[in-house]
Protein backbone atom coordinates (compact mmCIF):
# COMPACT_ATOMS: atom_id res chain seq x y z
CA UNK A 1 0.00 0.00 0.00
CA UNK A 2 1.00 3.40 -1.07
CA UNK A 3 1.27 6.38 1.23
CA UNK A 4 -1.23 8.06 -0.62
CA UNK A 5 -3.93 5.32 -0.69
CA UNK A 6 -3.41 6.45 3.70
CA UNK A 7 -5.87 8.23 5.40
CA UNK A 8 -4.84 12.09 5.47
CA UNK A 9 -4.38 12.12 9.16
CA UNK A 10 -1.81 9.33 8.56
CA UNK A 11 0.18 10.88 5.55
CA UNK A 12 2.91 13.00 6.84
CA UNK A 13 2.59 16.02 4.45
CA UNK A 14 -1.00 16.14 5.41
CA UNK A 15 -0.57 15.67 8.81
CA UNK A 16 2.05 18.59 8.98
CA UNK A 17 -0.44 20.80 7.47
CA UNK A 18 -3.00 20.04 9.65
CA UNK A 19 -1.53 19.03 13.02
CA UNK A 20 1.99 21.27 12.52
CA UNK A 21 5.89 20.02 12.25
CA UNK A 22 5.88 19.03 16.03
CA UNK A 23 3.24 16.61 15.46
CA UNK A 24 5.29 14.22 12.94
CA UNK A 25 7.81 11.26 14.30
CA UNK A 26 11.07 11.54 13.18
CA UNK A 27 10.44 9.26 10.72
CA UNK A 28 7.45 11.09 9.14
CA UNK A 29 9.73 14.02 8.98
CA UNK A 30 12.73 12.48 7.31
CA UNK A 31 10.01 10.84 4.72
CA UNK A 32 9.21 14.17 3.33
CA UNK A 33 12.39 15.03 2.46
CA UNK A 34 12.86 11.01 1.06
CA UNK A 35 9.84 12.35 -0.81
CA UNK A 36 9.25 8.90 -2.61
CA UNK A 37 10.03 5.30 -1.36
CA UNK A 38 10.75 2.08 -3.99
CA UNK A 39 8.87 -0.99 -4.97
CA UNK A 40 7.86 -2.55 -1.58
CA UNK A 41 9.09 0.04 0.48
CA UNK A 42 7.22 3.65 1.07
CA UNK A 43 8.83 6.63 2.00
CA UNK A 44 8.66 5.50 6.04
CA UNK A 45 9.58 1.85 5.00
CA UNK A 46 12.63 3.71 4.23
CA UNK A 47 12.99 6.39 6.61
CA UNK A 48 12.54 4.16 9.93
CA UNK A 49 15.05 1.73 8.14
CA UNK A 50 17.56 4.35 7.73
CA UNK A 51 17.08 5.39 11.46
CA UNK A 52 17.26 2.47 12.61
CA UNK A 53 20.76 1.16 10.89
CA UNK A 54 22.58 4.79 11.89
CA UNK A 55 21.01 5.56 15.73
CA UNK A 56 18.95 8.53 14.60
CA UNK A 57 18.90 11.73 13.47
CA UNK A 58 22.07 12.81 14.03
CA UNK A 59 24.47 9.85 13.13
CA UNK A 60 22.47 9.66 9.79
CA UNK A 61 22.98 13.07 8.68
CA UNK A 62 26.23 12.90 9.29
CA UNK A 63 26.51 10.17 7.15
CA UNK A 64 29.19 10.03 4.00
CA UNK A 65 27.51 10.40 0.49
CA UNK A 66 28.71 6.69 0.25
CA UNK A 67 27.33 5.52 3.97
CA UNK A 68 24.14 7.01 2.09
CA UNK A 69 23.40 6.07 -1.03
CA UNK A 70 24.26 2.53 -0.38
CA UNK A 71 21.02 1.98 1.46
CA UNK A 72 17.60 1.33 -0.10
CA UNK A 73 15.68 3.27 -1.78
CA UNK A 74 18.51 6.38 -1.68
CA UNK A 75 20.60 8.24 -4.25
CA UNK A 76 22.86 11.36 -4.87
CA UNK A 77 19.14 13.24 -5.31
CA UNK A 78 18.10 12.70 -1.48
CA UNK A 79 21.17 12.44 -0.18
CA UNK A 80 21.55 16.19 -1.48
CA UNK A 81 18.46 17.18 -0.35
CA UNK A 82 19.25 15.56 2.74
CA UNK A 83 22.53 17.66 3.02
CA UNK A 84 20.64 21.05 1.82
CA UNK A 85 18.14 20.64 4.73
CA UNK A 86 20.37 20.23 7.46
CA UNK A 87 22.89 23.19 6.32
CA UNK A 88 19.53 25.82 5.81
CA UNK A 89 18.78 24.29 9.73
CA UNK A 90 22.44 25.37 10.43
CA UNK A 91 22.30 28.85 8.63
CA UNK A 92 19.01 29.74 10.75
CA UNK A 93 20.50 29.11 13.99
CA UNK A 94 23.38 31.25 12.53
CA UNK A 95 21.45 34.36 11.94
CA UNK A 96 19.37 33.86 15.03
CA UNK A 97 23.15 34.24 16.57
CA UNK A 98 24.22 37.16 14.29
CA UNK A 99 21.23 39.19 14.38
CA UNK A 100 22.58 41.66 16.97
CA UNK A 101 21.17 40.47 20.13
CA UNK A 102 23.75 40.53 23.26
CA UNK A 103 24.94 37.13 24.20
CA UNK A 104 23.74 37.51 28.01
CA UNK A 105 24.58 33.65 28.45
CA UNK A 106 26.64 30.80 27.23
CA UNK A 107 23.32 29.22 26.38
CA UNK A 108 22.96 30.77 23.06
CA UNK A 109 26.61 30.37 21.95
CA UNK A 110 26.44 26.89 23.17
CA UNK A 111 23.79 25.43 20.86
CA UNK A 112 25.02 26.98 17.79
CA UNK A 113 28.52 25.62 18.26
CA UNK A 114 27.63 22.51 19.20
CA UNK A 115 25.54 22.35 15.69
CA UNK A 116 28.54 23.52 13.97
CA UNK A 117 31.09 21.56 15.39
CA UNK A 118 29.67 18.07 17.20
CA UNK A 119 29.83 15.91 14.28
CA UNK A 120 32.98 16.42 13.20
CA UNK A 121 35.55 13.82 12.25
CA UNK A 122 38.37 16.45 13.12
CA UNK A 123 39.21 18.87 15.56
CA UNK A 124 38.01 22.47 14.79
CA UNK A 125 38.99 25.74 16.78
CA UNK A 126 36.96 28.77 16.02
CA UNK A 127 35.83 32.29 17.79
CA UNK A 128 33.29 34.46 18.05
CA UNK A 129 34.18 37.97 17.72
CA UNK A 130 31.32 40.10 20.15
CA UNK A 131 31.72 44.00 20.22
CA UNK A 132 31.79 46.37 23.43
CA UNK A 133 27.64 45.04 24.36
CA UNK A 134 28.85 41.20 23.60
CA UNK A 135 26.69 41.33 20.34
CA UNK A 136 28.22 39.10 17.83
CA UNK A 137 30.34 40.48 14.76
CA UNK A 138 31.38 37.48 13.25
CA UNK A 139 31.71 33.90 13.59
CA UNK A 140 35.06 32.46 11.90
CA UNK A 141 36.30 28.96 11.98
CA UNK A 142 40.28 29.30 12.32
CA UNK A 143 42.38 26.23 12.90
CA UNK A 144 41.35 22.85 12.02
CA UNK A 145 43.21 19.06 12.92
CA UNK A 146 42.94 15.90 13.08
CA UNK A 147 41.15 13.71 15.68
CA UNK A 148 44.79 14.10 17.81
CA UNK A 149 44.45 17.80 18.29
CA UNK A 150 44.98 21.03 15.98
CA UNK A 151 47.59 23.51 16.60
CA UNK A 152 46.17 26.70 17.67
CA UNK A 153 48.52 30.06 17.73
CA UNK A 154 47.38 32.67 19.84
CA UNK A 155 48.71 35.73 18.14
CA UNK A 156 46.58 34.51 15.18
CA UNK A 157 43.68 34.80 16.64
CA UNK A 158 44.53 38.17 18.30
CA UNK A 159 45.27 39.37 14.95
CA UNK A 160 41.77 38.68 14.02
CA UNK A 161 40.34 40.00 16.87
CA UNK A 162 41.96 43.47 15.78
CA UNK A 163 41.00 42.91 12.53
CA UNK A 164 37.00 42.96 13.31
CA UNK A 165 37.48 45.50 16.05
CA UNK A 166 36.41 43.07 19.00
CA UNK A 167 35.94 43.97 22.41
CA UNK A 168 35.52 40.27 23.88
CA UNK A 169 35.97 36.90 21.99
CA UNK A 170 34.53 33.56 22.63
CA UNK A 171 36.59 30.69 21.79
CA UNK A 172 35.25 26.98 20.99
CA UNK A 173 36.90 22.84 20.33
CA UNK A 174 35.29 19.72 19.29
CA UNK A 175 36.49 16.39 20.87
CA UNK A 176 36.17 13.92 18.05
CA UNK A 177 36.07 11.67 20.44
CA UNK A 178 32.86 12.58 22.11
CA UNK A 179 34.33 13.58 25.66
CA UNK A 180 33.86 17.11 26.57
CA UNK A 181 35.68 17.11 29.53
CA UNK A 182 38.84 20.10 28.87
CA UNK A 183 42.32 18.76 28.94
CA UNK A 184 45.45 20.01 30.64
CA UNK A 185 46.27 21.26 27.53
CA UNK A 186 43.07 22.73 26.61
CA UNK A 187 43.51 24.56 30.10
CA UNK A 188 46.80 25.69 29.58
CA UNK A 189 45.66 27.36 25.60
CA UNK A 190 43.16 29.07 27.50
CA UNK A 191 45.25 30.63 29.98
CA UNK A 192 47.33 32.04 26.63
CA UNK A 193 44.78 33.22 24.72
CA UNK A 194 43.45 34.38 27.81
CA UNK A 195 46.91 36.78 27.98
CA UNK A 196 47.19 37.54 24.73
CA UNK A 197 44.32 38.79 24.56
CA UNK A 198 44.22 40.97 27.58
CA UNK A 199 47.55 42.66 25.93
CA UNK A 200 45.31 44.12 23.48
CA UNK A 201 42.37 45.20 25.80
CA UNK A 202 40.40 42.16 24.43
CA UNK A 203 38.75 40.05 27.21
CA UNK A 204 38.21 36.30 26.97
CA UNK A 205 34.73 35.39 27.60
CA UNK A 206 34.54 31.58 27.57
CA UNK A 207 36.15 28.47 25.93
CA UNK A 208 33.84 26.27 25.19
CA UNK A 209 34.17 22.52 25.01
CA UNK A 210 31.66 20.21 22.71
CA UNK A 211 31.51 16.82 22.78
CA UNK A 212 28.86 14.68 21.85
CA UNK A 213 25.65 15.85 23.56
CA UNK A 214 27.48 17.77 25.55
CA UNK A 215 29.51 21.35 25.81
CA UNK A 216 31.94 22.67 28.65
CA UNK A 217 32.02 25.92 29.22
CA UNK A 218 34.86 27.05 30.92
CA UNK A 219 33.25 30.24 32.65
CA UNK A 220 30.50 27.66 34.07
CA UNK A 221 33.17 25.55 35.85
CA UNK A 222 35.20 28.87 37.55
CA UNK A 223 38.25 27.96 35.07
CA UNK A 224 38.13 31.20 33.66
Amino acid sequence: MTIKSWPDSERPREKLMNQGSGALSDAELLAIFLRTGTRGATAIDIARDLLADFGGLRPLLAASRHELCARRGMGDSKYVTLQAALEIGQRCLAQRLLRGEPLTSPDRARVFLQGKLQDLPHEMFCCLYLDTKHRVIRFEELFRGTIDGASVHPREVVRCALKHNAAAVIVAHNHPSGVAEPSAADSALTRRLQEALAMVDVRLLDHLVVGDGEVVSFTERGLL
